[in-house]
């Protein structure tokens, strides 16, 4: 995670420092956050608006000239085969720019299309879909009171290289420290000892995709010995009974068989966790983006709540943003849906309005009525971050025009036919609506500009709403008036956000905000969130029967990783980032690497069911036996691409092997863990 607001800092010249004066963040930063100014600076970065000749080559043009050639292709396209023929894909990045994150939903709605994606699906869905079936809202996602809590159960997730995720905590190792101090425990679940788990009381290397059966026979567990307690939660509960029936036959013993961790283990680490003072469960992108990742966003939160540790201190609790998402959805009637249409080729379910990404491929290359013929990208490089990536790459390549919202020629931007540049870091102000939503202490922090941005960009805000009139001027998009996108482009992204705050549960403002350069701290997480919880969705329960099917992989299985010098595909530009050891090996345990011949340093060749990659071999006992990893985002240097740092330093993209049809088949998330591969010497050279 990007750290510009959230963990504040201080900036002199290219110099990146924490501000020990933020009272959330104390002065902790990530090194991402050093490295913004090499972006910001990098001779690679695009600072006009470019178009694709014919010959293959790039021309920088006027911003009214790409913005009306962007509007008249797309409405051309959507007037020749129907509005859902332009798809929109937005990534990761998005999220870091409350200018995006506002002009999003109005250019969403002005293209008027149902092929729409994002990261959210080969992410957290699964997590935001059990928030929408237990809560009633699909951003009310509860996050762990670290700072109070006993006993801290995390599955799937490494913060000490993320900082968190889902889970906003500046400082996550002071804040680890914190619960040792007061006598507290932290166990961790990974199929690999990551860097939070070296640091932890107790270590279960689980095998990958299995988080379910574990967490059923621990509820089975408290079932079983009467150790349920709802709490303040009871009177406004429902679904108790059928839940203990869900969890009847899911004993410690089977269990044992599925996951690897004992029955004895099982059992005792269900009564540490109902006996702690206060105790909260928390799982991440190991146990999203498996094959049964809503199963287990749903039991995560059932866990929490049958040992009365859902909204309450010390918990699995709720905040309260400044600038509160949530309500502001509610005012409107969104809360959010699922399954209201399903995706043309492989009838996948919708949520909030997109499709998985895991669909984009073969809806792009797929020939029929509703075929993407188009596409928009924002800030996203889904070549290398959704799965059987090289489909994708081959996809676009073959549509009939691409506009991209980019800083770079990347690797999925190299097909675009504009690149509309926009301004990045520290060039524009901050404020973190989305980041404020899942954090484990009430906060709020605005941050103006630091740095005028390059001539010949423009912010996120303007280009987006912009681009959704050009397109309704020419024809395109939802039929309708302009009116609001007039509006909103006058009123300005800084307007908006102050009526948000204004409007929000600590009227504040942005003036309230601009005096307080620190930041101001609101408090810790309080209980009183909820209105009323479902323990046991129908959809959850039937999906049970496709867990009871499922059967562990034979052979070698593939899980990703992060790492804390690497945010997804998008600063392996910087060399402070990338310099010094590769950064993308494959981890294999040593068993497994004398079973095949390998040694330390090797080139391996590793196979899936959709294509191939050679990596150097580290090999560790940190990973399981059985099981190999590569980390997300690398994979660099295709032609075409202009990353310069990146291509030297390119790696192996772990999504050249992951595969689009293994999806959690519930939510319809990309399972990236557990994919099976094979794994040999690569072949001599010489």
């Amino acid at each position: 995670m990007l750290c510009e607001a959230v963990c504040g800092v201080t900036v002199e010249g290219d110099s990146v420092r924490g501000d020990p004066d933020d009272p959330f963040s104390q002065g902790h930063i990530c090194p991402k956050a050093a490295a913004i100014p090499d972006v910001q600076n990098d001779p690679d970065r695009l600072r006009a608006p470019q178009r694709r000749m014919a010959s293959g080559k790039w021309q920088s043009i006027s911003w009214d000239e790409a913005l009306d050639e962007a509007g008249w292709k797309l409405a051309e396209i959507q007037r020749k085969y129907g509005r859902n023929a332009v798809g929109l894909y937005l990534g990761n990045p998005s999220v870091h720019s409350y200018s995006a994150m506002l002009a999003v939903p109005l250019f969403s709605r002005a293209l008027g299309s149902r092929s729409r994606f994002s990261a959210t699906s080969v992410d957290q869905l699964p997590q935001m879909l059990a928030a929408l079936q237990m809560f009633g809202h699909q951003l009310l996602m509860p996050v762990p009171d670290v700072d109070r809590t006993h006993f801290f159960l995390m599955l799937g997730a490494n913060p000490l290289a993320s900082n968190g995720s889902l889970m906003t905590a500046g400082g996550i190792s002071r804040r680890l420290a914190g619960l040792r101090d007061r006598g507290g425990k932290l166990v961790v679940v990974d199929p690999r000892r990551t860097e939070t788990a070296l640091t932890a009381d107790q270590h279960f290397a689980i095998r990958p995709g299995t988080d379910a059966f574990l967490l059923l026979a621990i509820l089975h567990v408290l079932f079983e010995e009467n150790r349920v307690r709802l709490g303040r939660i009871e009177s406004f509960t429902d679904g108790l009974l059928p839940l203990r029936e869900a969890v009847r036959d899911f004993t410690p013993e089977r269990a044992a068989e599925r996951t690897g961790i004992s029955a004895d283990e099982i059992r005792s680490l269900a009564r540490e966790f109902s006996d702690a003072p206060a105790a909260v469960a928390y799982g991440r992108v190991g146990t999203c983006t498996q094959e049964f990742g809503g199963l287990v966003a749903w039991l995560i939160v059932a866990l929490n709540a049958v040992t009365g540790n859902l909204d309450r201190e010390g918990g699995f609790m709720f905040t309260t943003p400044a600038a509160d998402l949530v309500r502001l959805a509610e005012r409107t009637g969104d809360r959010g849906h699922f399954g209201v249409w399903r995706s043309r080729v492989r009838g996948l379910p919708e949520f909030g309005g997109e499709l998985p990404a895991a669909t984009m491929a073969e809806e792009i290359d797929t020939p029929g009525d509703g075929q993407i013929r188009a596409l928009v990208t924002f800030a996203g490089n889904p070549v290398l971050s959704t799965p059987n990536g090289a489909r994708l790459d081959r996809a676009l390549a073959g549509l009939e025009y691409m506009v991209s919202v980019d800083l770079y020629r990347n690797e999925t931007t190299r097909h675009a036919n504009l690149i509309l540049p926009t301004s990045f870091g520290f060039e524009r102000d901050h404020y973190d609506i989305v980041f404020y939503l899942l954090s484990v202490r009430n906060a709020a922090r605005y941050v103006k500009a630091l740095v005028p941005p390059p001539p010949g960009v423009r912010g996120d805000f303007e280009v987006l709403l912009d681009l959704a009139l050009s397109l309704k001027r020419h024809g395109g998009g939802r039929k309708g008036s302009t009116l609001p996108l007039r509006i909103a482009r006058l009123t300005g992204e800084k307007r908006l956000l102050d009526l948000m705050l204004r409007f929000g549960p600590h009227k504040l403002s942005l003036r309230k905000l601009e005096e307080s350069p620190h930041g101001i701290d609101l408090g810790p997480l309080k209980p009183g969130r909820l209105e009323h919880i479902r323990l046991a969705p129908e959809i959850f329960l039937n999906d049970l029967e496709r867990l009871r099917a499922s059967t562990n992989a034979d052979g070698l299985v593939l899980i990703g990783r992060r790492a804390l010098r690497s945010n997804n595909s998008w600063m392996h530009n910087s060399l402070r980032l990338v310099k010094g050891p590769p950064g993308c090996v494959l981890l294999i345990h040593p068993d497994d690497a004398a079973a095949r011949g390998l040694s330390a340093g090797s080139l391996a060749r590793v196979r899936s069911r959709v294509g191939s990659v050679e990596v150097p071999v580290s090999i560790t006992p940190d990973v399981a036996r059985g099981v190999v990893s590569l980390p997300h985002g690398w994979g660099h240097g295709r032609d075409g691409a202009d990353l310069a740092v990146a291509a030297a330093h390119a790696g192996a993209s772990l999504n050249d092997l992951t595969d689009e049809l293994s999806i959690d088949a519930l939510s319809g998330n990309a399972a990236f863990n557990g994919v099976p591969v094979e794994v040999e010497a690569a072949p001599s050279r010489a």
